[in-house]
């Protein structure tokens, strides 16, 4: 019986992680996450020389995070732009999700009427990966190749519970922001888990797992306004070593059982990321409680969206 074709994103993800675990080891990351500039610039040389990324730079871009453009003469030469001010682990998300849609994408861009010399994106297709079409298959490469789940799960299994120690540690393992790295974990856990992105009292935007989800456990932010309960942490603005470490909070704070919570702030984003876990399955999820702006699919067909 054949295996069931894999996504593009992954399959030219999983390419390039091969070529990099033959080249640099399969402990690779014991040493060093991946560098995500030189690989765009090199790779790119090698498989299209004729039209390769010709340099990958810093430039104010408002209302952006990253770009993929390309020059008036023929063959194309490309550039990356990634916008001032990110911090490290960002910048290496966006050059991925940038690199991407070079790798996935270009070839439609370059001849596509709606595409005006490259493509632009903004926080909600890179930082959020809420993005839909070629944003959401940009995504998933610079995170399988950023974070391949072959090395990502041995540091963090399944069914294991998080910290922030721990979710810090891979962060710097693998060169990414935190928010990237919970993300990642997000993806793959088995636990009910939620991370929360917040300021002054209100949550942005929530990522979760597909776990909780299946149990009701989510939280609607878009075209709602959701305020954080009061005892929360962030919105009590206690940021101390106990947020850092969590607590259980009882029955109807956040849910209608309890949940362990724990709260990060960044200063340099104005904001707060916290990350919350519930007890064993929970009940099961009923159908008109599902969520309907992320998981639109899933409620039209009582299925998992396909990541």
């Amino acid at each position: 019986m054949n295996e069931p074709s894999r996504p593009r994103p992954l399959k030219e993800a999983a390419r390039i992680t091969q070529m990099l675990d033959l080249v640099l080891g399969a402990d690779r990351f014991d040493r060093a996450p991946v560098d995500m500039i030189n690989l765009a610039l090199e790779y790119s040389r090698q498989v299209a020389p004729e039209s390769p990324i010709h340099e990958v730079v810093e430039r104010n871009i408002p209302g952006c995070v990253g770009a993929l453009v390309y020059g008036e003469v023929r063959p194309r030469q490309w550039a990356i732009m990634y916008h001032a001010g990110q911090s490290e682990g960002r910048r290496s998300f966006t050059v991925g999700h940038e690199f991407g849609h070079y790798i996935l994408h270009r070839q439609q861009i370059e001849e596509g009427a709606s595409f005006d010399g490259g493509i632009y994106c903004d926080e909600n297709a890179v930082i959020r990966r809420s993005g839909l079409g070629i944003e959401q298959e940009a995504d998933e490469f610079a995170a399988a190749l950023l974070m391949p789940f072959h090395d990502f799960r041995r540091q963090l299994p399944a069914k294991a519970r998080v910290d922030f120690d721990t979710l810090s540690r891979l962060a710097k393992r693998y060169g990414v922001s935190l928010t990237a790295a919970i993300l990642r974990w997000l993806e793959y856990t088995e636990a009910r888990a939620i991370m929360v992105v917040s300021n002054e009292g209100f949550a942005h935007w929530a990522k979760t797992s597909a776990a909780a989800l299946k149990s009701g456990r989510y939280i609607r932010t878009r075209d709602t306004i959701f305020e954080l309960p009061a005892q929360a942490f962030a919105a009590r603005q206690d940021y101390s070593d106990a947020a850092l470490t969590g607590t259980t909070q009882q029955a109807g704070v956040w849910f209608p059982e309890p949940v362990h919570e724990m709260c990060f702030r960044s200063d340099r984003y104005d904001q707060e990321i916290t990350v919350l876990q519930f007890e064993a399955e929970g009940p099961r999820f009923q159908a008109e409680e599902e969520e309907t702006d992320v998981f639109d699919h899933f409620v039209r067909n009582g299925q998992m969206p396909v990541r």
